[in-house]
């Protein structure tokens, strides 16, 4: 239970994120440590180590609260910001005031958190019951008076135009997504939405400004790698594919069913570069991922996934054939 929340924490933060974190928390640790063999007749070591424990805290929330998405950002630094004040003046300018300080910064959490917290409109769980019964139309009538009624909210559009995608109203997905970057513009996730939904439209030079703008934004974010790997895949840019998808699986690409595509285009990129030794490698490692197969055909089974399988299905196709050993690596130059 503990190493499992300990993987969804670190998969969350992103391998530069969590190193910041652990290398934050160990040096300040090790300097107050060493700072207790320290004789001290001025009682000045004792300022220093509450200066390092502020620095770790308020770094440490630093890190983790600059992780979230802009609206999540807001509502977390609201909820912090006065508890952190109250823990500051506790630690240095009131000391004798210290557990009221504290207990009133606690106080003060746990109501944000009540209060502030993440509202997810009964709109959206009356939206998904209409899109489990593929009743697009219904489900974006709600969401349509959502946005109606709270028109600066960028998850809204972003909701919306999921429930798009998967009707194959891909234009009117496009306008949310494009609403959602002039909200949100430094939101990765709003650009990789604009990526995608271009890619599935055949928009590749669009789908490509998109996808390069979500990894500028967020370029320790494996997703943000991925679609503009793929991307590239689309427009034969081989050495920019292997470039990021090579970045992608080192930030821990945790699904079977991604790594293998991950694998298929760097195959294809090898091969277009007439690199045969490095695509068949490739190749080995897409023959090490029939379990992303298995994913994929238990997702493309769905009658939601049209649009998807018109993105993704030849490339499904494409993985199985090589991995059965029923196509040879170099034909994909052609693919």
């Amino acid at each position: 239970m503990i190493k499992r929340t300990f993987d969804q924490f670190a998969l969350f933060l992103g391998p530069a994120r969590l190193r910041a974190l652990f290398v934050l928390i160990a040096v300040t640790g090790l300097v107050s440590l060493m700072l207790n063999a320290v004789i001290d007749e001025s009682n000045t070591i004792p300022a220093l180590q509450t200066l390092l424990a502020l620095i770790a805290l308020i770094g440490s929330a630093v890190i983790v609260i600059g992780r979230l998405d802009v609206v999540e950002r807001g509502r977390w630094l609201a909820i912090s910001l006065p508890a952190f004040g109250a823990l500051i003046l506790a630690l240095t300018v009131l000391p004798n005031f210290a557990l009221p300080l504290l207990g009133g910064a606690l106080g003060w959490i746990v109501a944000g958190l009540f209060f502030m917290r993440s509202r997810t409109p009964m709109e959206y769980q009356k939206a998904v019951k209409h899109l489990r019964k593929s009743e697009y139309a219904d489900a974006v009538k709600i969401l349509d008076e959502v946005i109606k009624n709270d028109p600066q909210d960028p998850q809204h559009y972003r909701f919306r135009a999921e429930v798009l995608r998967l009707w194959g109203k891909l234009d009117r997905a496009r306008r949310d997504y494009q609403k959602m970057t002039e909200l949100a513009p430094d939101s990765a996730v709003a650009f990789n939405g604009l990526a995608e939904v271009d890619l599935q439209a055949g928009r590749y030079d669009e789908a490509l400004v998109a996808a390069q703008t979500a990894a500028d934004l967020a370029p320790q974010e494996w997703v943000a790698l991925y679609n503009l790997g793929m991307i590239e895949d689309r427009l034969a840019r081989s050495s920019d594919v292997i470039a990021h998808l090579d970045a992608a699986l080192e930030l821990r690409v945790p699904d079977a069913r991604h790594r293998l595509l991950i694998h298929l285009y760097r195959a294809r990129a090898y091969a277009r570069l007439g690199d045969a030794d490095a695509a068949q490698a490739a190749v080995d490692q897409v023959k090490q991922h029939t379990g992303g197969l298995e994913e994929w055909s238990k997702i493309l089974e769905s009658e939601q996934a049209e649009t998807l399988r018109a993105a993704i299905g030849a490339d499904v196709d494409a993985a199985q054939a090589l991995a059965k050993g029923e196509r040879a690596v170099m034909s994909l130059v052609n693919a």
